[in-house]
């Protein structure tokens, strides 16, 4: 192998049969007997050893999918929790120069009290030369009585929000620690993953590289004729919003930037990045990623979609496209793909939600 003089694709074979690439229980592979080292004008490897890669490599790359959508979880949480705790910090500094304020007053009512003497107020009316000030001036008592008391329940309340404000702000801490520690560990795992896949890629020879892709486009094509003979394009045949509209416009102008895991733009995206950067542009907040896509977003029945709409695939959520109308959708696929269109049912379909449902009716067009 190391003389480049063999194929390389019964190492990718071996390599997914010896298990190093978490091969799936009860998935059969080849198993070539051994033969002399092959000359360099050996032919390639067989299709159907082609197509076990091809699995192996689409179950890695989901995977690492998965661990990407934990990862950009984690990293929003992260972000959001960012926030809460310098709000919280902002709400200690105000709340301490409050309370320093507020003890100058108390402390100058305490002054003010002393220099009066204390005395009671039977004595003040002996020594007042003139009842109606005596009179008046037990109001101005009485009102200062009552100020200092609000003076004081004032201080007192400011005390306790400062010190509920430094346990918020503890607990914020101590879940921003925890989702750093999240994100890490998602990172770790997309990291293993595409690591994993980059090597199975590797060992093949170029042409069979360039034949895996083609396997890659042959199944896409497969699967959506498959949904396209179902008929439901039939039934398809909403109008874009004007929300809509803009959302596929900005999609569609990131067409062939590449795929990077955790990446929102403007220079590269994962699938999520760029529908929630999509429909940010339109001017409608959604969330980062997909799982929470299809947990939040109202649910659309597949034949009542339209441009601007997103399509959630797979059981676990793990991918989402903007539908772009003909049966065709937007999307950024996986590492070393980029943003492309490709057929809508070319994936496993879970459902579709739309970002912009209440904004009025389907107006418009494709």
């Amino acid at each position: 192998m190391g003389t480049g003089k063999r194929g390389l694709m019964a190492t990718a074979v071996a390599v997914v049969c010896a298990g190093t690439v978490l091969a799936a229980p009860g998935t059969a592979f080849a198993n070539p007997t051994p033969s002399p080292t092959p000359s360099a004008g050996q032919a390639l490897a067989p299709a159907k050893d082609l197509e076990a890669v091809r699995k192996k490599l689409d179950k890695l790359y989901r995977a690492a999918a998965r661990a990407t959508d934990e990862y950009n979880a984690a990293d929003e949480k992260a972000d959001k929790q960012s926030t809460q705790v310098v709000e919280l910090a902002k709400k200690i500094v105000k709340g301490q120069e409050k309370l320093r304020k507020l003890k100058d007053r108390a402390g100058a009512a305490a002054a003010a009290q002393y220099r009066g003497g204390g005395l009671p107020p039977e004595a003040h009316l002996v020594l007042s030369d003139d009842p109606q000030d005596f009179l008046d001036g037990a109001g101005r008592a009485r009102e200062g009585h009552h100020a200092t008391k609000g003076l004081l329940g004032e201080l007192t309340r400011t005390q306790e929000d400062l010190e509920q404000y430094a346990k918020d702000a503890s607990a914020q801490l101590k879940k921003l620690e925890a989702g750093r520690k999240a994100k890490a560990a998602a990172q770790k795992k997309i990291e293993k993953q595409i690591a994993q896949a980059e090597k199975l890629e590797s060992a093949l020879q170029k042409e069979e590289q360039e034949r895996l892709a083609e396997l890659e486009k042959e199944a896409a094509n497969k699967a959506q004729t498959a949904w396209l003979d179902s008929g439901i394009l039939e039934e398809i045949n909403g109008k874009a919003s004007e929300q809509g509209k803009k959302a596929v416009k900005y999609a569609t102008a990131q067409i062939g930037k590449p795929y990077q895991w955790g990446a929102e733009g403007p220079r590269t995206y994962d699938c999520s990045g760029l529908t929630s950067q999509a429909w940010m542009s339109a001017g409608r907040g959604i969330p980062r990623t997909s799982q929470e896509q299809w947990k939040q977003l109202r649910h659309i029945d597949v034949q009542d979609m339209r441009p601007g709409d997103l399509i959630i695939y797979f059981a676990d959520a793990s991918h989402v496209a903007m539908y772009i109308g003909d049966g065709a959708i937007v999307h950024a696929p996986r590492p070393g793909r980029t943003v492309t269109i490709a057929g809508a049912g070319s994936m496993p379909i879970l459902g579709v939600v739309r970002p912009d449902a209440g904004t009025g009716a389907d107006t418009g067009s494709n």
